[in-house]
């Protein structure tokens, strides 16, 4: 059944007293704990009594947090995920999550950080001939597109190879015209403390399970949202089948691409799944319902049946989209550092009242806000939305940006 046709835009004037009046009522401070300077022993076997405060207090706290209420659904009893999270897309808000902050090998979800942060620095028609040393260190049982040592691939080729196939060899490719595994590695961990992605610790660029390497539901989501703002991104996620080098390819999203116990999930467009022996099932997906744009994001369902995380995301997406907008939210994604306050700004504004600045009794930092704009498309299309603001003392800020997902194009073949 196609998702309602919607069209419009609108435009949100913010003052700096309406951000302030929202502070009030927002989930729980920001909390923001310093980068790890060593790498992260391996993951507990339980989740740590606390965890980061990233995004709120309730974040940080080990079990499920959700505010129920009359007119709020009841959460699915048969999620089995070690880590999972609920939230808008476009808003920013955290409907409710599960050990959000967990610190869990993320598998090839990592990809989403490397596309995040190694697209933007190379057109898609550019050329590349592979030489055998590109692809070394790939691990051994990696997922592989089928790259071959002497072709030449374009930029465009490759990057459908990491989306669709998860392939290792591409994002080897990729990361060896980027200076090196150790440079893009240095690379994502540097886009990763820039996004406020703190519980992440790069030590492998696509997600090969590696000693110290780990992320969170939380991270994964932050990497989402951020890459959705980035056309190609879209673009290559929402992709379903592809010509490669090969042969056809399609994309191992069961969510999107479907499967024998999985069917499509009505809105879904992307956006990365991942699997190895350390990290079990993983997977994040974005998915639109009449008007509504949700993230949910999976860690390890212990319920080892044939797509699993799958079956769970589809189930918290369908509790997502009956509670937004009913349930207060848990907490928030936060804006990467160069959008959030400065010391100074900070400063300026704690005279404005307790809620403005970080000092003061009862009072919170101003993380940032998002808001939803119009949005158009057919069937699954999606729109992502929510410029970040940056709070200033009596400033104005009129946000108008729209990220849309593409529509029909992601049922086709694409060249």
């Amino acid at each position: 059944m196609p998702a309602p046709k919607k069209t419009g835009r609108r435009s949100l004037l913010v003052t700096s007293a309406a951000l302030l009046s929202l502070s009030v009522t927002a989930p729980a401070a920001l909390a923001a704990p310093a980068p790890p300077t060593s790498p992260p022993a391996s993951p507990s076997a339980t989740p740590p009594a606390r965890m980061s405060t990233v995004g709120g207090e309730r974040l940080g706290q080990p079990g499920t947090q959700v505010n129920l209420a009359p007119g709020v659904p009841v959460l699915p009893k048969d999620v089995t995920a070690r880590s999972w999270i609920v939230s808008d897309a476009e808003s920013g808000q955290v409907l409710a999550a599960h050990n959000a902050h967990w610190r869990l090998p993320p598998a090839s979800t990592l990809k989403m950080l490397f596309a995040d942060t190694l697209l933007p620095r190379f057109p898609r028609t550019m050329e590349h001939k592979v030489a055998p040393a590109d692809l070394a260190g790939v691990g051994a049982g990696s997922s592989v597109v089928g790259i071959t040592e002497g072709h030449t691939y374009t930029v465009h080729d490759l990057w459908l190879g990491v989306f669709l196939r998860s392939g290792n060899d591409a994002v080897h490719v990729l990361s060896a015209m980027n200076q090196g595994v150790a440079q893009t590695v240095k690379d994502m961990q540097n886009h990763a403390d820039e996004l406020q992605a703190l519980d992440t610790h790069v030590v492998s660029p696509d997600g090969y399970d590696e000693p110290g390497q780990v992320s969170s539901a939380y991270d994964l989501t932050l990497f989402a949202r951020s890459g959705l703002q980035k056309k190609d991104f879209r673009d290559y996620c929402s992709t379903v089948s592809a010509k490669f080098e090969s042969g056809e390819i399609r994309n191992t999203n069961r969510l999107l691409s479907g499967d024998t116990d999985v069917p499509v999930y009505q809105g879904i467009a992307g956006v990365k799944n991942g699997n190895t022996t350390n990290a079990g099932a993983t997977f994040t997906g974005v998915a639109e319902r009449n008007g509504k744009v949700l993230l949910v994001t999976v860690m390890n369902p212990q319920k080892h049946e044939h797509n699993e995380v799958y079956k769970e995301t589809a189930k918290l997406f369908d509790w997502g989209f009956q509670a937004v907008g009913k349930v207060n939210p848990v907490g928030e994604l936060v804006p990467p550092k160069s959008a959030a306050p400065s010391p100074a700004q900070s400063g300026a504004g704690a005279s404005a009242g307790p809620s403005a600045g970080t000092g003061g009794s009862g009072s919170r930092p101003v993380a940032g806000t998002t808001t939803r704009s119009g949005s158009r498309g057919v069937g699954i299309a999606a729109a992502i939305t929510g410029g970040v603001l940056v709070l200033l003392a009596g400033a104005a800020f009129l946000i108008n940006r729209r990220w849309p997902l593409p529509d029909l194009m992601r049922r086709r073949t694409r060249p």
